[in-house]
């Protein structure tokens, strides 16, 4: 556990609103914490304190559509093209030219689209539990095992039913995939409430809905290879995502590793904080390249 919890404002990001939390000190290299659906910033409380005790300025949003962030409508808004902006917009409001980058689930994803897009802003990118946006469609389709985990994609497609599925019973669907998919104690109590008070907020569930429904719109293919270091940590034993895209995205890489933990599920960083935290910190606090 963080030893206290981070102060949280929010800034403007290129015409959004992001709340973030941040701690750590205010010249140390900005490190970017990109949670997943469908948490929130608190998907990182037991890794704040100890990346930014190691000497990093962290700073974790709420991203779009999350929490006490913006919720802007339609599908389009949710774009990875916009997804990934908004993490350089956040840099950029913060003041600062380069950036780390971690990410879990769809904040993987994001962490994945930003290093390939941006290799010039993110000096390295840490992944948990996601694959690159590239690969995963060619994998699904040569490996069925992996579309039938996957097919869960295709429901949240559907207008209005998963949101009236996962709001029944004050979000009992979505707390429910948590706890099933996830280690016993993973989630407490407390941190379910949490979640569930940003979901019932109005537009929230659609907007989270939507970072799913973006999907099927056309964009380019990411430039290769990814210039900046990569980390993966993969939890193998994850309900929604095989061990093999992990192996898959790390081949666009230029430089890209990956630690595997055979008792961690896709909560990777909820079950094993504290090796998850010496994994981030011995990647991230290593000086950029070129410094120094």
């Amino acid at each position: 556990m963080m030893p206290a919890e981070p102060a949280t404002r929010r800034i403007p990001v290129r015409g959004q609103t992001l709340n973030i939390a941040e701690a750590g000190p205010g010249d140390g290299p900005l490190t970017v914490l990109l949670h997943g659906f469908p948490e929130t910033w608190w998907g990182w409380r037991h890794q704040i304190g100890p990346l930014a005790a190691a000497g990093l300025r962290v700073v974790a949003p709420d991203q779009r559509g999350y929490g006490l962030s913006s919720r802007p409508d339609g599908i389009e808004a949710y774009h990875l093209d916009r997804l990934a902006e908004d993490v350089i917009g956040l840099a950029d409001a913060l003041g600062c030219e380069r950036l780390r980058l971690v990410g879990h689930d769809w904040g993987g994803l994001v962490a994945w689209w930003a290093a390939s897009r941006f290799p010039d802003r993110i000096e390295r990118a840490a992944i948990l539990n996601a694959p690159h946006p590239d690969v995963f469609g060619a994998y699904a389709r040569r490996h069925p095992s992996q579309a039938l985990r996957s097919f869960y994609v295709g429901f949240f497609q559907l207008p209005g039913l998963p949101e009236a599925l996962l709001r029944a019973g004050d979000c009992a669907a979505l707390r429910r995939a948590l706890t099933a998919s996830s280690r016993s104690g993973a989630f407490s109590a407390h941190d379910l409430d949490l979640y569930a008070a940003a979901w019932r907020r109005p537009g929230a569930i659609t907007a989270m809905l939507n970072w799913y429904r973006a999907l099927r719109l056309p964009r380019e293919p990411a430039p290769e290879p990814i210039r900046p270091p990569v980390l993966v940590l993969w939890g193998e034993r994850d309900t929604a995502l095989e061990r093999g895209l992990a192996a898959e995205s790390l081949r666009l890489c230029a430089q890209g590793a990956v630690r595997y933990f055979p008792q961690a599920t896709h909560w990777l960083q909820h079950e094993e904080p504290e090796a998850v935290n010496a994994a981030l910190i011995g990647f991230l606090a290593a000086a950029a390249p070129g410094s120094g």
